[in-house]
């Protein structure tokens, strides 16, 4: 039978969960510049549900960041977040909102166990609240870091094809600026699209596309990118020979790529070995048992 106690924790923390879900609700929303410019430009319909769950979350994280400290976020993947294009005050309400979660689930299970029949003292959810808040208020890092590493390959994958690109045209005569702006053009990945706005952007700017590619590659901690604008740099600021050089290096990328696929199989590989020779070990057992058991039987 439910108590007067458990049925206070419950509503605390419906009440709670309400007045947050509601201060996120009213509270004014700051639109990201490139998110309004996407929507404005891009032909693709967009999902209602999400763009609301997106407005939501960043509605909190703009209230964490005015009335919460500063040191309460302990680390920002500023990187990731930048590769993923997530804003910062999204990013905050997602942590948030997994904290919010964090703190009703506990009470919310203990009330039903309680309502079954068992007897949990009220002091158990409070601290695992308050533990599992700790928990999933770093869940979004995880995600963005996973996210992030995930994102960085794709792009050294599709960079490597772009190098050649490169190359191929930079063979065929093109100027420096016209053979980078060109193999951007090709591809429809988020990789080659984000290269294109980079090469535009410095074309506008008037800084060399080399600089503006290794500003992004610092930005987002691409190493491989800026090694390919350090050989555009010395192609187009000391006129040395640029095709045999990229073509080296997407080969050399390449190769480093396959080698940490080849090394994550045999990893994968010997992991699934282990549970077929522990099986065997258990097959033999299962063979020896009877005759020794009969063997001590007897002596």
């Amino acid at each position: 039978m439910i108590t007067g106690l458990q049925l206070a924790i419950l509503a605390g923390g419906l009440v709670g969960l309400g007045l947050v879900l509601l201060v996120a609700r009213l509270l004014p929303a700051e639109p990201d510049l490139a998110d309004a410019l996407e929507r404005v430009s891009s032909s693709r319909p967009r999902s209602t549900a999400t763009d609301a769950a997106r407005s939501s979350k960043e509605r909190l994280g703009l209230w964490g960041l005015r009335v919460l400290p500063p040191g309460l976020w302990v680390r920002t993947p500023a990187r990731e977040l930048a590769l993923l294009r997530i804003p910062v005050a999204q990013f905050y309400g997602e942590k948030l909102m997994f904290a919010g979660l964090g703190l009703v689930i506990p009470p919310v299970l203990v009330t039903l166990f309680n309502a079954f029949g068992l007897s949990i003292p009220f002091q158990l959810p409070a601290v695992a609240s308050l533990a599992l808040a700790a928990v999933m208020f770093f869940i979004p890092n995880y995600n963005a870091l996973d996210d992030a590493k995930k994102a960085r390959t794709e792009f050294a994958r599709a960079l490597g094809a772009y190098i050649d690109l490169v190359a191929l045209e930079r063979n065929n005569g093109i100027g420096h600026r016209q053979a980078m702006e060109a193999a951007a053009e090709v591809g429809d990945s988020w990789v080659f699209t984000r290269l294109s706005e980079e090469l535009t952007r410095s074309r506008w700017s008037g800084l060399p596309p080399w600089d503006a590619l290794h500003t992004l590659a610092e930005e987002l901690g691409l190493p491989e990118l800026d090694d390919f604008a350090d050989i555009m740099r010395l192609s187009g600021e000391e006129g040395a020979g640029v095709y045999a050089t990229l073509r080296a290096r997407s080969a050399a990328m390449r190769t480093a790529m396959l080698n940490v696929e080849l090394a994550q199989a045999n990893a994968v590989g010997e992991r699934m070995s282990m549970p077929g020779s522990l099986l065997g070990v258990i097959f033999m057992a299962l063979l020896v048992a009877p005759s020794l058991l009969r063997m001590f039987t007897n002596s």
